[in-house]
Order: structure tokens, then sequence, then C-alpha cells
């Protein structure tokens, strides 16, 4: 069985949000989109919803992460080379997002994050599909 994956989080201002990601390259389903919310599309299988912080409290019984203190969670994307790791974390860092942790260098592994305009901490990584068995 195949399923999708929705990950919802919490930003300060959705169209924001919406501008840094659009400048990376995301694409977004306006079907699923509204003042409260955006909807990026990573994949036919993946979606993160970006939602006001009133929004998500409301799908929430505990306390939203204080993102500048801890993490909740770590959003790993895949990239398609070195370059396009450096590419998209060097956006988004021009962007206003900032970096997070050292460059991983493993050979047939590559990866760099970010931190975006709300604190979420992104994870991009290049593979060698070669190394990898694909």
């Amino acid at each position: 069985m195949s399923r999708m994956l929705f990950v919802n989080t919490y930003v300060a201002d959705v169209a924001v949000t919406r501008a840094f990601f659009d400048g990376l390259g995301f694409a977004f389903n306006d079907a699923f989109s509204d003042d409260e919310t955006a909807s990026m599309v990573l994949s036919d299988q993946a979606t993160v919803m970006f939602l006001s912080r009133s929004k998500f409290q409301g799908f929430i019984r505990d306390e939203m992460a204080d993102t500048t203190h801890s993490r909740e969670v770590l959003l790993a994307i895949s990239a398609d080379s070195r370059e396009d790791v450096d590419a998209l974390v060097d956006g988004a860092v021009a962007a206003g997002g900032s970096d997070w942790k050292e460059t991983q260098d493993h050979g047939s592994m590559y990866g760099r994050s970010f931190r975006d305009l709300d604190g979420h901490v992104w994870e991009v990584v290049w593979m060698d599909p070669a190394a990898m068995g694909g």
C-alpha cells in the first residue's frame, strides 16, 4: 500500500511563507490554499500544509513547539545533485532563512540544512544512486 504524507505546521504569516518557498521554486495547490493555509506540493505523495498559528492550534490539543528553542520535527527533502543542495540552501538563506548545521559530506551522501522564516528546520540531501544500489 502506498500512502500519501501531509505535513502540517504553523507559520506566523502564510503569505510571507508562501512567497519564501515560491521563490525557492516550490509549487502550491491553490485548491487547498487560502488566507490561513498554503498547500506546498513536494510530490504526488507529499504535501506540506503551512497553517496560520490560530488554524494550527485548532488541530492540536497541546502547545506548539517554540522553534527558537526546540525541534518537533526535521523536514528532510531530496535534491538531484550536490549543486542542487547548495542552490536550495543558499537561496533559502538569501531569502531570509538561516543556516542550521554544518555541511554533511559523506562522499555518496551530501547534505545541508536551513531554518525557514518560522524556525522550522529543512535538511536538503543528495544521495548518489550508484552508491545506494539504485
